[in-house]
């Protein structure tokens, strides 16, 4: 270890993940912590064991080697084909976490960026975003029953190929996906989501469409981004600005503060965006923090702790992800985990 006294960092090896942690992190669970401090994440190997079903998995993946930074764009670098080519007819396919979906001939999910702009259509997805999130081409894009084809476009690239827009919104899929009917992509970052028909997320229709399904015993905050439910089996807890139930992982680590749910992992859990503190209800503050992921994405935190949202949660009110594998748990209201045997 290298450490460079003057200025308080320390290098480990070859790690190329570092966690900044949040000003003011810290609770009478953690102790006293130097909130300037900056601490390697997983120093450079696995944090846990096989990634077994997805539901929760260790480290960086089965070699040990840290995954690529992003652009800060949320890219998580995958393995897939690639996925640069025609989208033919496209179409509209139902997926059971994530609504009514836009799928290329193929049937692969189609996805859109929040750092992107409809009006005028601008892709702010270029380097090694693009390997991730392959822009779809123009050429050859058709719609089917379901989709509006004057909403199909294209925008020129920096490289000056055409990439397909629905709505205005340039059109991407994802390295993940390796199969027709996934939506691995959806939530990444905080700013990737499955398109709709009519260019918005896909997420959002279904969610306005399912009104309060769900949610029996349920008692939601109106327009905050982070606030408390009462679960008729867990107690109160913590859910985020759409409802879902907020989730922390036990091979994570709040001081010092390192990631254990990354590479398949995140196929599964998505980390939550950070929230504005002032849109916060039914939680002190100083429990309200934020975390720069490896791919440039900012997490939220919860008393040090990254939390996340789960992909078999597919209803606002549900908490199936609770106690899964033994290793992740709703939040309480006060920052700590509710046991296992509740």
């Amino acid at each position: 270890m290298i450490v460079n006294k003057k200025r308080g960092i320390a290098t480990v090896g070859s790690v190329t993940a570092v966690l900044l942690l949040a000003v003011g992190c810290g609770s009478s669970e953690n102790g006293a912590r130097n909130a300037n401090s900056v601490q390697p994440a997983g120093a450079g190997k696995a944090l846990g064991g096989a990634y077994d079903t997805g539901y929760g998995a260790g480290g960086y993946g089965a070699g040990g080697a840290a995954p690529a930074a992003g652009s800060g764009s949320g890219s998580d670098v995958g393995s897939g084909s690639d996925k640069g080519g025609p989208a033919g007819q496209l179409a509209v396919r139902d997926i059971a976490s994530v609504g009514s979906v836009v799928t290329d001939s193929a049937g692969m999910a189609l996805y859109r960026f929040d750092k992107d702009t409809p009006q005028p259509p601008k892709s702010n997805c270029e380097g090694d975003c693009a390997v991730t999130w392959p822009a779809v081409p123009a050429d050859d894009a058709s719609a089917a029953a379901g989709i509006d084809a004057s909403l199909l476009g294209s925008v020129a690239r920096a490289d000056g190929s055409k990439q397909l827009t629905l709505a205005g919104w340039p059109v991407y899929r994802y390295a993940k996906d390796t199969k027709a009917g996934e939506a691995k992509g959806e939530g990444v970052g905080g700013t990737w989501h499955a398109l709709a028909p009519d260019g918005k997320k896909a997420v959002d229709k279904k969610q306005k469409a399912d009104g309060n399904g769900g949610m029996a015993g349920m008692e939601m905050k109106s327009g905050a981004e982070l606030s408390v439910a009462d679960n008729e089996k867990l107690g109160k807890i913590l859910v985020d600005g759409q409802w879902r139930t907020l989730y922390r992982f036990d091979k994570d680590s709040a001081w010092p503060m390192k990631f254990g749910c990354l590479g398949a992992c995140l196929d599964t859990w998505k980390p939550a965006p950070a929230v504005d503190k002032s849109k916060a209800e039914g939680i002190s503050g100083k429990l309200v923090g934020s975390v720069k992921r490896p791919d440039g994405s900012e997490q939220l935190t919860i008393d040090c702790w990254p939390v996340y949202t789960f992909t078999g949660d597919t209803e606002p009110g549900q908490a199936n992800g609770h106690n899964k594998q033994g290793l992740w748990f709703a939040v309480t209201a006060e920052g700590k985990k509710v046991p296992p045997t509740v």
